[in-house]
C-alpha cells in the first residue's frame, strides 16, 4: 500500500471511529428526544416518583450509570481480541414436545433468555427474541445461534413473561407476532406494558409482589431482582425490571430475567414463592467485572442464587447467543461446570444445554 493510500485509510478509520463515538454519545446529548414516561404512580421503596431503583443499592459498578456508552464500547472492543466469537454456531433444529400430563414439565432453551416451558397444561415463553440483532434499527450484536425452535414451529403460547425493556429481552416485533397469532397473556413489570402497547400488543403489568391469575392453580408472581432498564439511555429506569414465579402443579417455575448479584438478598426473598421445580438463571455477559458486576451475574453468582432459591433444577440462560461482553462464547458453561464440581453439586441439577433440546424436568421429591 502506497503512502497516499495509507494516509487515506488512516483518516477513513479515524472518521469512522469518530462517527461511532458520536453515535454512542447521542443518548447523553439529545435528552429531550430520547426520554419517555412509561409509568406514573406512588412513591415506594424502589420508585422515587420518576425512576425505579434497586432498594439494596447499586452493589457493584452500576454499569452505564457511571460510565459513558462510548467508554464502555471502547473497553469491550479492546478486550474482544482475546476472546473472539464465531460468526455462527451450527445447531440442529428442535421441536416442542407433546405434553398431555399437566404434572409433566418439559423445558427447551430457544436461545439467550428465550425458553419454552411446557407444564400445567400451558405453554410458557420467556423474554422471546427472534430478531437477528439485539438492538434498534437492525444494529446491535448479531445472533450466532439460530433459535432452537423456529417461530412457526412454536406451539400455541398461553403465557409470555417479559422481564424488562432491554433490547435483548424485549423484542417488540416478536411480541407483536405472538400477540397476532395466539393472543397470549403477557405479564411484565410496571411501565413495560406501555412499550408493549406501542407495538400493538397488550400486557398486564404488576409491581414486585403482584400476582396475576392465569387459570385455576396457576398464577404469575412478579419477583424482585437486581438490574436496571432502558431503551434509549435517557429513559433509564423509567420501567421496572423483574423476575417471575409461576405456580404450577408438580412444582413451581422461577425465571430470573436479567440480574446482577446485588447484596445477595433477592434470591432469598424470592425463595418464598417456591418450592421451585425449575429455575431459569442467567450465567453469561459477566465480563469484565468492573463493568458488569452491577448488572449481570456470572456462573459463580448463578450457583449462589440457585442455592439460595432452593431450586431442584436449573437451566442456564443468557449465554452463547449474542456477544454482549468480553468473555468467550463457552466461558460461562465452562466456569459453571467447574463451580458445580467445586461445590459438589450434581451437574444434572444445573444444566447448560444446547438450543432446541427438550429436557424432561424430574418431579419434585
Amino acid at each position: 500500500m502506497g503512502h497516499a493510500a495509507k494516509r487515506i485509510w488512516s483518516w477513513t478509520w479515524r472518521l469512522l471511529l469518530g462517527a461511532l463515538i458520536v453515535l454512542l454519545l447521542l443518548p447523553a446529548t439529545v435528552p429531550p428526544f430520547l426520554d419517555r414516561i412509561y409509568y406514573r404512580g406512588p412513591v415506594s421503596d424502589h420508585f422515587d416518583g420518576q425512576h425505579f431503583f434497586n432498594p439494596d443499592g447499586e452493589q457493584g459498578t452500576g454499569g452505564l450509570q457511571k460510565r459513558s456508552p462510548a467508554g464502555i464500547w471502547l473497553r469491550l472492543h479492546r478486550l474482544d481480541a482475546a476472546s473472539p466469537w464465531p460468526a455462527h454456531v451450527a445447531t440442529p433444529a428442535g421441536r416442542p414436545a407433546t405434553v398431555t400430563d399437566p404434572k409433566r414439565m418439559v423445558v427447551t432453551w430457544i436461545g439467550h433468555s428465550t425458553v419454552l416451558v411446557q407444564a400445567g397444561g400451558i405453554n410458557i415463553l420467556t423474554d422471546p427474541i427472534y430478531a437477528e440483532r439485539a438492538g434498534p434499527w437492525g444494529l446491535g450484536p448479531r445472533r450466532v445461534r439460530a433459535p432452537g425452535i423456529a417461530f412457526d414451529a412454536l406451539p400455541h403460547i398461553d403465557l409470555v413473561l417479559v422481564s424488562h425493556d432491554h433490547w435483548d429481552h424485549m423484542d417488540l416485533p416478536t411480541l407483536k407476532r405472538l400477540w397476532d397469532r395466539d393472543h397470549p397473556l403477557i405479564v411484565t413489570s410496571l411501565g413495560n406494558d406501555t412499550l408493549i402497547r406501542s407495538a400493538g400488543a397488550q400486557a398486564v403489568a404488576r409491581d414486585w409482589g403482584g400476582r396475576v391469575p392465569v387459570r385455576p392453580g396457576i398464577d404469575v408472581i412478579v419477583e424482585r431482582v437486581h438490574h436496571w432498564g432502558s431503551r434509549w439511555m435517557k429513559d433509564r429506569d423509567r420501567a421496572l425490571w423483574s423476575g417471575f414465579a409461576v405456580t404450577l402443579p408438580g412444582g413451581n417455575l422461577f425465571f430470573a430475567g436479567d440480574t446482577g448479584p446485588g447484596d445477595g438478598s433477592w434470591p432469598v426473598e424470592d425463595a418464598k414463592d417456591g418450592p421451585y421445580r425449575l429455575a431459569l438463571i442467567p450465567i453469561g455477559a459477566f465480563q469484565p467485572r468492573d463493568i458488569m458486576s452491577g448488572n449481570h451475574i456470572g456462573p459463580v453468582e448463578a450457583v449462589d442464587a440457585f442455592q439460595k432459591l432452593h431450586a431442584a433444577h436449573v437451566l442456564a440462560v443468557h449465554w452463547g447467543t449474542f456477544k454482549l461482553s468480553s468473555e468467550g462464547i463457552n466461558d460461562p458453561p465452562d466456569l459453571l461446570r467447574k463451580t458445580l464440581a467445586e461445590r459438589h453439586i450434581a451437574p444434572d441439577r444445573f444444566r447448560a444445554m444446547e438450543v432446541g433440546v427438550n429436557w424432561d424436568v424430574p418431579p419434585l421429591r
